[in-house]
C-alpha cells in the first residue's frame, strides 16, 4: 500500500497511541472537573489490538509512535507492549509521554524493552503551586522520574511546561535552569483551547513572542536552530549554549506540516486534535473486517483530510474554550485526555 497524503500534501507519518483515558492527576488545562466518564475497560483495545492496527498503518507510511493516555504507565504491563511495537518492521522511533509520577519505578525496563525517548510533564518545581496545578501532591515523584530517566539512556528526555499566565509564567528561567541540569530539553508549551480546558481564555496565553522576549532580557537573544521538519516545537539555543523548544499552537499554528493522527484508547482514530468526528477502528477489528480492508479506510479517510483545526480557531474573532463543558459531557472522545494531547 503506497504512503497516504491528505488534501495539502502531508503525509501520515506520526500516530499517537493513547493506551488508557484514566489519569493520577488532575491538571487545571486538561482535565479540571470532579467528574468523568471513563472507557468501559472491555472496550479499551487489548496489546495485540493496538500492534495489529500499527501493523495497518506503517504501510501507509507512520513511522513514528508516541504512547500516551491519560497517563499511560497506568496501563498495567506497558513495558510488554513497548517491546511488541519496538519489534514491528517499519517503527523508527518509538516514544512516551508522561506526567512522571510513576516513572520512576519502570524507566529503566522501558528503556530496554525499547522505548527510545521520553517526554515528561513538568510545569512548576514549587511544591505549593504543583498542588494547585495538578490537584495531587506528587511533585518530588515526578523529579524522582525525571532522574531516572536521564540515568535510563533514552536517547532523548525532554520536559513539557505548559505556561499560563499568573500561574507558572514567573518560572520560565527556573524550569529551563532544571531541564539543562538534568540533562533534559525544555519545551515550553503555549496553553491550548482544546477539549477539557473548559477554563481557557486567551487572556491566559504567553505567546511565544513574549516567551522569547523574557528569555532575551535575562539570558541574552535565543538563536533559532535549523527547522525540525513537521516535529511541532520550534528549538532555539541560548549564547550560553542552552538549548529549548517552543510549542506555538495557539498563536503560531504548524498545521502546514502537521503529519500527526490519533488513535484513542478504545481504537477512535482521529486526524486532528480538533477533529470532532473519528473513525471507528475497534469495531471493525472485532467483527473480523480483514486488516487490508481496515487500512483501505484509513488510507481513504486520510486522503480526504483537510483539518487545519488549530488555524482555524486563530482567525476566530471571539476566542474561547473549543468545548463547552456540556458537550464534554455529552461526547467523551471530545476530551483531551481522551486523545492523548
Amino acid at each position: 500500500m503506497t504512503v497516504a497524503s491528505d488534501t495539502f500534501g502531508r503525509p501520515l507519518r506520526s500516530l499517537r497511541i493513547s493506551v488508557t483515558d484514566r489519569c493520577n492527576l488532575r491538571c487545571r488545562y486538561c482535565m479540571p472537573e470532579q467528574e468523568y466518564t471513563w472507557i468501559p475497560r472491555s472496550d479499551l483495545l487489548t496489546f495485540e489490538e493496538i500492534v495489529q492496527l500499527v501493523d495497518v498503518f506503517t504501510p501507509l507510511g507512520v513511522r513514528r509512535l508516541r504512547l500516551t493516555g491519560g497517563e499511560p504507565l497506568l496501563r498495567r504491563d506497558l513495558p510488554v507492549l513497548v517491546r511488541m511495537l519496538a519489534a514491528r518492521p517499519g517503527v523508527e522511533d518509538l516514544s512516551l509521554t508522561t506526567n512522571g509520577v510513576l516513572l520512576a519505578g519502570c524507566a529503566a525496563e522501558l528503556r530496554a524493552a525499547g522505548l527510545q525517548r521520553v517526554t515528561i510533564s513538568l510545569d512548576t518545581l514549587r511544591p505549593e503551586r504543583f498542588r494547585a496545578l495538578a490537584q495531587r501532591d506528587a511533585l518530588g515523584k515526578v523529579l524522582e522520574g525525571v532522574r531516572a530517566a536521564t540515568r535510563a539512556g533514552f536517547r532523548s528526555v525532554k520536559l513539557n511546561a505548559v505556561v499560563i499566565r499568573g500561574v507558572n509564567d514567573d518560572e520560565l528561567i527556573e524550569l529551563l535552569e532544571y531541564a539543562r541540569g538534568v540533562g533534559a530539553e525544555l519545551r515550553l508549551i503555549e496553553y491550548m483551547d482544546v477539549g477539557g480546558a473548559t477554563g481557557w481564555s486567551m487572556e491566559q496565553v504567553v505567546a511565544r513572542r513574549e516567551i522569547l522576549e523574557r528569555l532575551a532580557a535575562r539570558c541574552g537573544k535565543p538563536r533559532a536552530l535549523a527547522e525540525n521538519g513537521p516535529a511541532p516545537a520550534e528549538r532555539f539555543a541560548l549564547p550560553d549554549g542552552a538549548t529549548f523548544g517552543i510549542i506555538a499552537s495557539t498563536t503560531a499554528p504548524f498545521c502546514h506540516s502537521c503529519d500527526r493522527s490519533r488513535l484513542t484508547a478504545d481504537g477512535m482514530w482521529y486526524t486532528c486534535l480538533y477533529a470532532r468526528q473519528g473513525l471507528e477502528l475497534r469495531r471493525a477489528l472485532r467483527s473480523g473486517t480483514p486488516t487490508d480492508q481496515i487500512g483501505a479506510m484509513i488510507a481513504a479517510a486520510w486522503r480526504q483530510r483537510s483539518d487545519r483545526g488549530a488555524e482555524e480557531r486563530l482567525a476566530l474573532p471571539d476566542r474561547g474554550p473549543f468545548v463547552p463543558l456540556h458537550e464534554l459531557r455529552r461526547d467523551y472522545h471530545l476530551e483531551m485526555h481522551k486523545r492523548g494531547g
